[in-house]
Formats: C-alpha cells, sequence, structure tokens
C-alpha cells in the first residue's frame, strides 16, 4: 500500500533584509521538505521584494504571528537585527516552536545556554545559522587536515577582510552596546566558529579591534589571536579597511602548508539572485585558477605548491539537516551550546582588546 508523500514543513521567516532575503529565504526555498510560508517585515518594498521572489507567500507584522496557537508554523527562522535574537528566540521556544536564529545568537555566552536549556526543556529544536561551516574553503581544508596531508596543525591563519572604506549605515555599524554591532561579532562569529571546529576548545585569548574609518563608532579592523588546548594557534583577521587581501587560509603544519586566495562563490551567487539546483550550472564550485596550493619549502617569492582541487561548497546542506533533524528527530546542525562557545571566545576578545591583556578560558 502507498503511502502519501507528508507535507512540507512550513517555514516563517522573521526579517527580509540581507541576511533574510540573500541567504536564509533562498536556502528554505530551496531544500525539499520545507517549503516558504510567512515573512515577517512591515517594509511595503521588502514584501514587493518577497512576494516577486516567492509567489504565493504570505506576510505578517508580527513575530508572534508565527507562533500563535492555531496558525503556529512548523519552523521559525529569526534574522532580524542582533539585538531582537534572543528575546524572539525565548518566545518561540516557549511557545513550543523550532527556532533557526542568524549568527550571532545572542551578545553572551550565558544567554546563548539559557537558550539552549530552554529549547531542552521544551523538547524543540534550536539551531544557529553558521552557513560558513559549508563554504568551499573550508571544506576543502578540513578534508585536507583529516586525511593527514599537512600533518600536525601548527598555526592557523584565517582572514576575512573587505575594503569598505565608507560607512554603509544602520545598526552593524552602530556603537550602542544593545545592537551588538561591529565585526567582532559579524565576521568574528564566522572565524571564530571555524577555529573552533577545526581545533577544538580555546584557552586562551588576545584581541585588537580599533575603529579605523571617520565617523565609524563599531570595530572595523580587528584581530584575535587563540591558542587551542591542543597547542594549534589560530590567527583570526576581520576588516573592512583592508586596501589589499590576504588570503583566505594559510594553513601551516608539520609536513606542509596550505594556502587559499578568494571567497566562497555561493554569496555572490545568492546576491545575483541564483539558487541551488536551478540553472546548468553546478553549485559551489570555483574554476581551477581559485583552487589553493599545498607544498612545503617553496621560493618565498614564487611560492607554488601543488593545487588542490576546491571542494564545491555546500549551504543547502544546512537547511537539509534542519529538516531531517524535524521528521526524524536527529541532532540539529550548529547546536547553541557551539554557539555558546563561540561567545565565550568573542566576550574574551573583546575584555582582552579593552584592558590589553590575555584572558585565560577554562578547557572544556
Amino acid at each position: 500500500m502507498s503511502t502519501s508523500p507528508l507535507p512540507p514543513l512550513r517555514v516563517g521567516l522573521v526579517g527580509y533584509g540581507l541576511a533574510g532575503s540573500v541567504f536564509h529565504a533562498p536556502l528554505v526555498a530551496a531544500t525539499p521538505g520545507l517549503v516558504l510560508d510567512t515573512v515577517v517585515t512591515a517594509s511595503p518594498e521588502r514584501r514587493a521584494q518577497a512576494r516577486a521572489e516567492f509567489p504565493g507567500v504570505r506576510f505578517a507584522d508580527s513575530p508572534a504571528d508565527l507562533w500563535t496557537p492555531g496558525s503556529a508554523v512548523d519552523l521559525v527562522v529569526i534574522a532580524s537585527p542582533n539585538k531582537t535574537h534572543v528575546p524572539l528566540a525565548t518566545a518561540a521556544l516557549t511557545a513550543g516552536v523550532p527556532v533557526v536564529v542568524d549568527k550571532p545568537l545572542a551578545g553572551t555566552a550565558a544567554e546563548a545556554r539559557e537558550l539552549a536549556t530552554l529549547a531542552e526543556r521544551r523538547g524543540v529544536l534550536l539551531s544557529v545559522f553558521q552557513n560558513r561551516r559549508w563554504d568551499n574553503d573550508f571544506l576543502t581544508l578540513r578534508r585536507l587536515i583529516e586525511g593527514g596531508e599537512l600533518g600536525e596543525i601548527q598555526r592557523f591563519e584565517s582572514r576575512f577582510e573587505r575594503w569598505r572604506p565608507q560607512l554603509k549605515g544602520g545598526w552593524r555599524e552602530s556603537g550602542a552596546p544593545e545592537e551588538i554591532g561591529g565585526l567582532l561579532y559579524d565576521l568574528g562569529s564566522h572565524v571564530v566558529d571555524q577555529a573552533l571546529v577545526l581545533f577544538g576548545p580555546a584557552v586562551r585569548v588576545y584581541a585588537e579591534t580599533d575603529v579605523r574609518r571617520p565617523g565609524a563608532q563599531a570595530d572595523d579592523d580587528t584581530f584575535i589571536a587563540l591558542t587551542h588546548a591542543n597547542g594549534v594557534r589560530s590567527h583570526l583577521y576581520m576588516s573592512a579597511t583592508a586596501a589589499q587581501l590576504g588570503p583566505r587560509f594559510r594553513v601551516l603544519g608539520s609536513s606542509a602548508g596550505f594556502v587559499k586566495y578568494g571567497l566562497d562563490p555561493q554569496e555572490g551567487a545568492l546576491r545575483e539572485g541564483r539558487r541551488p539546483g536551478v540553472g546548468d550550472l553546478p553549485w559551489g564550485e570555483e574554476p581551477e585558477h581559485c583552487w589553493g596550493q599545498v607544498g612545503s619549502g617553496e621560493s618565498p617569492l614564487t611560492g607554488g605548491g601543488r593545487p588542490v582541487r576546491t571542494q564545491p561548497g555546500d549551504y543547502p546542506a544546512y537547511y537539509a539537516a534542519v529538516a531531517a533533524a524535524l521528521r526524524e528527530g536527529g541532532p540539529a546542525p550548529v547546536p547553541a551550546d557551539e554557539a555558546a562557545r563561540t561567545l565565550a571566545v568573542l566576550e574574551a576578545a573583546r575584555r582582552s582588546s579593552a584592558e590589553g591583556v590575555t584572558i585565560t578560558l577554562p578547557a572544556n
């Protein structure tokens, strides 16, 4: 006897700015078993944009409409400004509705742990959108490390740099503490998360956070040095003022090093309106001239090494894992306790920069 396919899980999206329109909405819509049901935005322009991109989508004025009994969706995605993440996630989880929150989950590790406890108590999924775990260069590096091709890793350099000398305005560049703006919590959420995934917990944190651009209020040029419990050192750079961009990754091991320039192409493709699984172009692929290099003992003038094919990036894997967790009861991708560990490092980095000291963290 044949069985009818299960209806798709209805997703409600809070916010249709950069995060909501470029990342979450397209990736939700591209995931089998999920459907973008409702968008919460009061902006007429953003409603028109969402309606044009996803005909049939509904709209709500208040996030609470997504978890009101009798009309609740199956998953709430919070892609609104950082200061709203904790109150909105708390309300949805209290109502028993699963939640995905864009990074950073919260402003502090303590708040993140409280949300994790609430989700566990309510028995509902809580996951943090750390899409950079599915970047092409990160997947490639992880494969090289796990395959032993670099030997014992000694130093990990990660750069997320841009040249944006003019301010764009908005809450991301605000210096108000409640906004949780600045690069430390924006790009820092990505590079710290990647370092902890690769090399485990950090036990020492040193940071320099600077405000470089005229009129800027929040940090726009930041450096973090981590010492991991296993001895690996991570040097992490985030900047909006880099007139010359360094390598995205430079990883030094006992046998070889890996150098990779350029950003994963998925964000650019999403911004241009491309969608996973649509069209003839393969998703997440990059041309050969963008591949990284693995080698040792090369000339300081020529660099070199052998090119290593970049593994395709796979942002769609995140929401596929969310759908599987909701349907099958499996683990959430990027659980809240992992986000809390990242936030503990970011808090230590902020304190380190303010006080000019190295912060020691408990090994756990």
